[in-house]
């Protein structure tokens, strides 16, 4: 960590403490227009902090016949200059109909994009000696996680007011600590290695949720981490539920489907779900109390799942045996709103 920090400039905080700022007052309760962005429900987005249990999430998602992720190069983040600067240019012009068009087309060009990674993705993963004597529906649904995008859920709402947002939340400390010890590669984590910076982090990520809880009110699903692991069939049909689509009773062995993961939880989520790690920075809570100091009171997380029809307990599990729903089988592009 020392020699990663040395190599850096020293962690801005006040840069980061504006660009919440900003987007607050940007995106304030009275900004979002109605019966603007795209219709369609084909993307969902897996936003949270880091080490969160977003690829867990991802992969119960996957495991479902009708639902793909993109990987973890997001396409609507690597859009999102273009998008933030034509929306600008649409809005200056002043006729509502301009930003109405602009705002679908972008929508749309993001779709068009995933389903072009994905079938990149595909055809890497299933060669010409696999056996497509079964043809694989054309997915419904693309899983676009990009965790830093709480910070972009306003622009998220704007072009696709109907598609699913799922919030992956854990217990604080046990996110945070993940965080510090893991070696992530050189780029936008680097500051997770000192606790200063790792706690500024932190703080902006629950001010920004806070802030869309109050402006866009049940837009975005949180989904406990915690709920995943320990009531693992209970969440995870509420989770496909939450996505549009039929239940599919293999979701509930989605570790052992054949996926391209490619993050620090890979070894984790092939193993299945988990539990023997709860609060596991607890035993290093003497080498910790610095960073528990700056956390603070946001230790704590009072954070519920918000998963339609989701209850903790006194909810039957799904059978594994149950009969699946019909899925589309013809492998061919759906058009229109899904």
């Amino acid at each position: 960590n020392e020699y990663k920090l040395s190599t850096i400039p020293p962690f801005n905080a006040a840069n980061k403490i504006e660009q919440v700022a900003r987007m607050k007052s940007v995106f304030s309760p009275s900004f979002f227009p109605g019966n603007i962005g795209s219709q369609t429900r084909t993307p969902i987005f897996i936003i949270g902090f880091v080490r969160s249990g977003s690829t867990l999430l991802e992969r119960i998602l996957d495991a479902h016949p009708s639902i793909v992720g993109t990987g973890e190069d997001s396409v609507f983040n690597g859009r999102l200059d273009t998008i933030r600067n034509e929306i600008v240019e649409a809005s200056m012009v002043g006729d509502p109909r301009v930003l109405n068009r602009k705002v679908k087309e972008l929508a749309d060009d993001v779709v068009s994009d995933m389903k072009s990674r994905w079938e990149v993705i595909d055809a890497n993963m299933h060669n010409e000696d696999d056996d497509e004597s079964e043809e694989r529906p054309y997915p419904l649904r693309f899983a676009d996680k990009m965790l830093t995008n709480y910070i972009n859920v306003g622009f998220l709402h704007l072009l696709f007011p109907n598609a699913l947002i799922l919030h992956v939340a854990r217990e604080p400390m046990d996110s945070i600590f993940s965080a510090f010890k893991h070696d992530f590669p050189p780029g936008g984590l680097d500051y997770t290695s000192e606790f200063a910076g790792l706690a500024q982090l932190y703080h902006c990520y629950r001010d920004t949720m806070e802030h869309w809880d109050k402006v866009l009110p049940g837009r975005v699903t949180h989904v406990r981490y915690e709920d995943m692991v320990t009531d693992f069939e209970n969440v995870a049909p509420k989770i496909i539920e939450a996505a549009g689509v039929p239940w599919d009773p293999t979701v509930l062995d989605f570790h052992k489907k054949k996926h391209a993961v490619n993050t620090l939880s890979t070894t984790q989520v092939r193993k299945g779900v988990y539990s023997h790690h709860f609060k596991g920075w607890k035993r290093y809570e003497k080498f910790l109390e610095p960073l528990l100091d700056l956390v603070g009171s946001r230790v704590e997380y009072d954070l519920k799942t918000t998963l339609s029809g989701y209850l903790k307990t006194g909810v039957e599990p799904v059978k594994r045996d149950a009969a699946p729903s019909p899925l589309p089988k013809p492998r061919l592009k759906p058009t229109g709103n899904v």
